[in-house]
């Protein structure tokens, strides 16, 4: 398949699921995003065999794990293997959008090549002060 582009926008609108994976082709990962409302209460779940990483991308979140409850802003990440049992809420007075990647069987080692070799350095500079 070749390169997919979109939106959040353009996968939907109103609050719940923006299905990404089967629009833009993913088939190594499962990926969602969730708007939530002000003032949703979610629900507790756990699944069968795929971990989940969450991205807070806008607003904030209440998580309820393991007895333990976060609010996540901004950036705040989230990760639980899959048969962890978890709740995401807003009961925050604004919109909330969280970016879910989910997957199972592990890492596939770094495996990324430059396509022009005088970009090495700067790559390897990319991030340091």
């Amino acid at each position: 398949m070749s390169p997919a582009f979109s939106s959040l926008d353009e996968l939907g609108d109103g609050y719940g699921f923006r299905k990404i994976r089967t629009p833009l082709g993913v088939t190594a990962f499962g990926v969602n995003a969730l708007v939530y409302p002000p003032g949703y209460d979610g629900f507790l779940h756990f699944h069968d065999t795929q971990d989940e990483l969450y991205f807070v991308h806008r607003g904030k979140v209440l998580v309820e794990v393991d007895g333990e409850t976060r609010e996540l802003g901004e950036g705040g990440l989230f990760h639980c293997e899959a048969t962890t049992r978890r709740k995401l809420s807003n009961p925050f007075d604004e919109d909330a959008v969280v970016f879910v990647v989910g997957g199972k069987d592990g890492y596939v080692e770094r495996d990324g090549h430059l396509v022009d070799p005088d970009d090495a350095a700067r790559r390897a500079a990319f991030g340091k002060h």
